[in-house]
Order: structure tokens, then C-alpha cells, then sequence
């Protein structure tokens, strides 16, 4: 049973435990059953040595550990229970007295969610982009698919021009002397896109196959490798091969080739409709993300250190799921970044300080409008994810139970209708993307000579960011 419970300092939480001393009593009782099995007394045979020479031999203590176990879990989580605690990390526990014959007393101090002063969140204003997607924009896009299927042709005579794929062999040299990474052969690069240091691609623009060329360049201020920033470079540039993009004639066949669809009228109004919820959907982010910084902003909370580090944590996380896709190790990004892992999670500090206060903002508004998320709805998210993988309900719900996804995906759920609450709420005025752009302009001019009335605000000047 609790005794009584404290707030104390860093929203910890102390909490005074007491068991009654028969459960006490009991549990002594099986971990002497336990313990005595695994003990050699002269005199005694193995398992047979009585519980008052234990004691006295090795002292009571010998049967504590094992008590402990099986008493302390329990009764600390009816005590959370009964305080309507929700711990975020490990208690510390302090052992007050274990005693055949008397009670448990324990204490434990765990960390707890903050307390959060919301501000405003219901009635914000915001402007939401009207979705606009015209001919011209599809007609781009279908010029992307031809790209992506373009042959590739080489010319044998003629000069590189901007688009074509080069294979050059490079040497660079930084005062004359060659440096470490400036060297390759049979080296592809697209003339215009930019992958290069600035100002190399240009220069080949203009040399035919088998010719060289000497290309001077300079480091950004940025350079990734810091020795080498800011500083001027020569490369000796051969130009081994040239190939020449040709576009696929655009028409019915073409499309048959990479679609499913008969025409090219057919594919163009898919297209479209594709388009358009792709952009209502970036829209409605847009918005979202928008009125979520809003609010945060607004309301005051102090973060607890461990919640910051688990979104470090789930930041690299999605990191190194990222470069595991593009065949690459974090350890090898760490090298080629020259970084090290203590400065990579420092690095994503701040985004991790706006995250876990936005999730903490929408947890406590979430509470504070008693949203709560029922098991058919949990159900109806399963089949969706079922449908979605072609599977079946009830095998998607045990595999979720048993990676322990279940209570995760109800309290995103549970988020996603603060979310939702926040955007019903608001007083949104459609804008379109010209409007949104010129107010953009206006506002960037403005802040060099801000308003008297615009100076002297009351804002909470923590920045945050979406879930």
C-alpha cells in the first residue's frame, strides 16, 4: 500500500511504499526455499540447511535480494496506480527497513511529465494555400518521366554540353601539391546539376572527347572538409567520354511502356488527380505544422533531460535507417562527416528540444479535453494497415503485440485528435500561393523596420517545431 507521495525538484516525484508484513513474511519464506537450495553447510546435506542456521551463519540479509524481487515491482506499480502517476523513466529506489515480522517500507523517486501552461490554442488564425495544380505543372512532371527513361547516347565529336553525362579523369592540386580525395578516374558527372564544387562544372562545358583541360576553382567557406575551405584549387581535367540524354518520343506508346494506362491523355488526367491530393495533403501539413509551432509557442514547460535524449535517440535512429537505404553505415558517415557521435546528437539537440516540447504541448492539451481513443478505434487502424499490406487483421494486431506497437499507435492516435482539435478550431482564411508569397515579401521587407506597436511583444521566445 502508499504511504504518501511528494513533488519534489525536476518534476520528480517521491513516493513513500509500505507492504504488510505478512506479504513480507511470505515472501522471506519462498526466497529461503530458494536460497537454501544453492547452499553447502558442513553438517547439513545440500538444500537441507534450516532457515535459523542460514541466518545466523550468513545473516538475514542472505534473503532479502530474492524478497526484494518479488515484493518491491508490484508494489511499486499499485503505488503509481494509486497516486495516478505515469512515470517517464527508472525510479530510484531506498530501501527504509525489511524485517520478518514487520513492514516493507521502501521509497522511490521517479521523473514524471511536466507540468505544462498551455496558452492559446483554440481560435488561432491562419492562412491555409488554396490547392491549385494546372496543365503546365503535369506537363513537367511527365517531362521528369522522360528524363528518367531517357537513352543515353554518346558523341563522339562534339563539345560537352549542359545535360550531358561526362566520364573525366581529375587530379586536383592545392598550392601545387595534390590532396587527399582530388583523384579519380572514369569519373560520371551531369554537366548542370550542381554535384560538383561550383564553378567545375561550367568549365568543361565547351571540351570535346579526349581533350584537356585545366579548371580553377575555389573551396566554399562551407566545405565539409574544413582544410580545404575557402582555398583555391587546380584541377587537370581529361575528358574521357561524352553521352547525349535523348528524351523518348512523347506518345501512346510511351506511356503503355511505363504505365498502365492506353493513352496519353488517360495517364495525364491521373496524373492530375495525383497531383491535386498530393498537394491538398501538403497543404494541410503546411497548416498543421503551422498552428502546432503556434501553440507551442505559446505555452511554457520544462523539458526533461531524458525525454530530449530519447528524441536524440529517435532522430539518429531515423538517420542510420537512412543511410542503411543508401547502402552507407552511420560510422562510415561519421568518418566522412568528421564528426563524432557526441557531436552528431549535440548537433540535433535544438530539433529535439522542439519535438519533445511540441508532443508535451499536444499530450496536455490532449488531457485537458479528456481525448481519449477507444479499442474499436484502434481496431479500425489495424485493418487500415492490413488493407494496406494486403494482410490480415488479426495477424497485424499480434505482431503488433508483440513488438509492443500497441500502445504507441494509440497514442498517436490519441495526438493525432489533438491535432485535429487545433485545426477545427482555428479561424482559417484560404489564401493562394501568389498571396502567400507576396505576404512573404512583405513581411521579409518589414523586418528590417519593424512597427512601434511590433517591438515591445509579450511572445515566449522558445522555438518549437511540429510532432
Amino acid at each position: 500500500m502508499l504511504n504518501r507521495w511528494e513533488k519534489i525538484e525536476n518534476n520528480k516525484i517521491k513516493l513513500e511504499v509500505e507492504v504488510a508484513a505478512p506479504e513480507v513474511d511470505t515472501a522471506l519464506a519462498k526466497a529461503y526455499r530458494k536460497v537454501v537450495k544453492k547452499v553447502n553447510l558442513p553438517g547439513f546435506r545440500k538444500g537441507k540447511v534450516p532457515r535459523h542456521v542460514l541466518e545466523s551463519r550468513f545473516g538475514p540479509e542472505v534473503l532479502h535480494e530474492e524478497a526484494l524481487e518479488e515484493l518491491v515491482p508490484p508494489a511499486y506499480e499499485h503505488a503509481l496506480q494509486e497516486a495516478d502517476i505515469d512515470p517517464i523513466n527508472q525510479p530510484e529506489f531506498e530501501l527504509v527497513q525489511v524485517e520478518e515480522g514487520k513492514p516493507l517500507l521502501f521509497n522511490a523517486v521517479v521523473e514524471v511529465l511536466p507540468d505544462v501552461e498551455l496558452g492559446e490554442y483554440k481560435g488561432l488564425e491562419a492562412e491555409q494555400e488554396e490547392v491549385e495544380v494546372d496543365d503546365l505543372q503535369v506537363d513537367h512532371h511527365i517531362y521528369m518521366l522522360r528524363e528518367q527513361n531517357a537513352r543515353l547516347v554518346p558523341r563522339e565529336d562534339e563539345p560537352a554540353r549542359e545535360g550531358d553525362l561526362v566520364s573525366i579523369d581529375f587530379k586536383g592540386f592545392i598550392d601545387g601539391e595534390p590532396f587527399e580525395g582530388g583523384e579519380a578516374e572514369d569519373y560520371s558527372l551531369e554537366l548542370g546539376s550542381n554535384s560538383f564544387i561550383p564553378g567545375f562544372e561550367e568549365q568543361l562545358i565547351g571540351v570535346k572527347p579526349e581533350e584537356e583541360k585545366e579548371v580553377k576553382v575555389t573551396f566554399p567557406e562551407d566545405y565539409r572538409n574544413e582544410e580545404h575551405a575557402g582555398k583555391e584549387a587546380v584541377f587537370q581535367v581529361k575528358m574521357k567520354q561524352i553521352k547525349e540524354k535523348q528524351l523518348p518520343e512523347l506518345n501512346d506508346d510511351f506511356v503503355k511502356e511505363i504505365s498502365e494506362f492506353e493513352t496519353l491523355e488517360e495517364m495525364k488526367a491521373d496524373l492530375k488527380e495525383k497531383m491535386f491530393k498530393n498537394a491538398e495533403e501538403q497543404s494541410k501539413t503546411k497548416l498543421e505544422e503551422y498552428l502546432i509551432e503556434k501553440v507551442t509557442e505559446a505555452s511554457t514547460v520544462q523539458l526533461p533531460e531524458v525525454l530530449v535524449e530519447r528524441q536524440i535517440d529517435r532522430i539518429i535512429g531515423d538517420m542510420e535507417n537512412y543511410l542503411r537505404q543508401q547502402g552507407l553505415g552511420i560510422d562510415q558517415f561519421l568518418e566522412l562527416s568528421g564528426k563524432s557521435m557526441e557531436e552528431m546528437r549535440e548537433q540535433n539537440r535544438e530539433e529535439a528540444e522542439k519535438r519533445t516540447k511540441a508532443n508535451l504541448v499536444l499530450d496536455a492539451i490532449a488531457k485537458k479535453e479528456g481525448i481519449t481513443v477507444e479499442d474499436s478505434e484502434v481496431d479500425d487502424k489495424i485493418t487500415g494497415i492490413a488493407e494496406s499490406y494486403s494482410d490480415q487483421p488479426d495477424r497485424i494486431k499480434s505482431l503488433l503485440e508483440k513488438q509492443g506497437r500497441l500502445p504507441v499507435i494509440r497514442e498517436e492516435m490519441r495526438i493525432r485528435k489533438a491535432v485535429d482539435l487545433i485545426v477545427e478550431q482555428a479561424d482559417i482564411k484560404m489564401v493562394s500561393k501568389k498571396q502567400q508569397e507576396d505576404a512573404a515579401g512583405d513581411q521579409q521587407t518589414g523586418a528590417e523596420a519593424p512597427k512601434s506597436d511590433e517591438v515591445n511583444t509579450d511572445r515566449d521566445k522558445n522555438e518549437e517545431e511540429e510532432l
